[in-house]
């Protein structure tokens, strides 16, 4: 048996996710990705669901892609080293899976505490509605890696133009508070009331007709699509993929890792 890394439940027209790897700060294997794209499929294909909570157990939302794991199949295997191999893993559980999460035609809302770093936001950005606990900070640091940003390039949107550059150029954390300011955060809470204020807002939607919620979810999806918003995820992926092959070139490896950093960041 597989260790279980996702917790899956539902009551009262409410899904709710949760990521349980609190040891990791919820860092992401390819096994958690996989139980967690399972968890959404089911989310999905239940009709008694209206509502998705996505959150996660521990001090921190998720310190993003296990780098340990980076760019492998998973289940002890070798990491693909070569761009082709990458690309294969990354379209699959960095792109394709958030991309259909983002499209899962049912309201879904995020609720973030601690550190949200790089592969953290591929989790939450998908999702509808964000909210953070006062302690939340997100970045993508990955500048520092020889990369410009992580797969799923939500950057410019969530955060517009000018700021992502300067997320990115910087590798800077951004509290809860500015990620309010700047709309990619709907409300931030006390730490202590993050899971009730969650489900609470959860419930008031799952009040709402079924249909009227999808039709809803896609006229605004549809909206950002018409923008650009498909398209330039699927391009600056493979703008992502041109940083793996450098760092290739220069060091046989994957990615440049960072580890030292990333502990700093999430205070291990």
């Amino acid at each position: 048996m597989s260790e279980s890394f996702i917790e899956y439940e539902a009551a009262e027209r409410v899904a709710t996710i949760t990521l349980n790897r609190p040891q990791a700060a919820n860092a992401q294997t390819p096994e958690l990705l996989d139980q967690l794209d399972e968890a959404w499929r089911r989310a999905a294909d239940d009709p008694e669901v209206r509502v998705i909570v996505l959150r996660a157990n521990g001090r921190h939302f998720s310190a993003g892609h296990d780098i340990k794991g980076v760019g492998g199949a998973g289940n002890g295997q070798r990491p693909a080293m070569t761009l082709g191999g990458i690309y294969a893993v990354e379209a699959k559980r960095f792109l394709e899976y958030s991309l259909r999460w983002r499209n899962v035609p049912k309201p879904s809302i995020a609720a973030v505490q601690g550190v949200c770093i790089s592969g953290g936001l591929l989790l939450c950005w998908p999702c509808d509605l964000i909210i953070a606990a006062d302690n939340a900070k997100f970045s993508d640091p990955v500048v520092n890696m020889g990369i410009g940003g992580v797969e799923y390039h939500g950057h410019t949107w969530e955060w517009g133009a000018r700021r992502a550059k300067e997320m990115l150029f910087t590798g800077r954390g951004m509290d809860a508070h500015e990620a309010e300011r700047v709309g990619m955060v709907n409300r931030v809470v006390p730490l202590d009331e993050l899971r009730t204020a969650t489900h609470e807002l959860a419930a008031q939607i799952a009040q709402m007709h079924p249909f009227a919620l999808r039709q809803a979810k896609r006229a605004v999806n549809q909206t950002l699509d018409v923008q650009g918003f498909y398209a330039a995820v699927q391009s600056v992926f493979d703008i992502h993929q041109t940083g793996h092959g450098h760092a290739l070139s220069e060091s046989g490896l994957p990615i440049l890792m960072l580890l030292d950093d990333m502990k700093s960041q999430i205070g291990r």
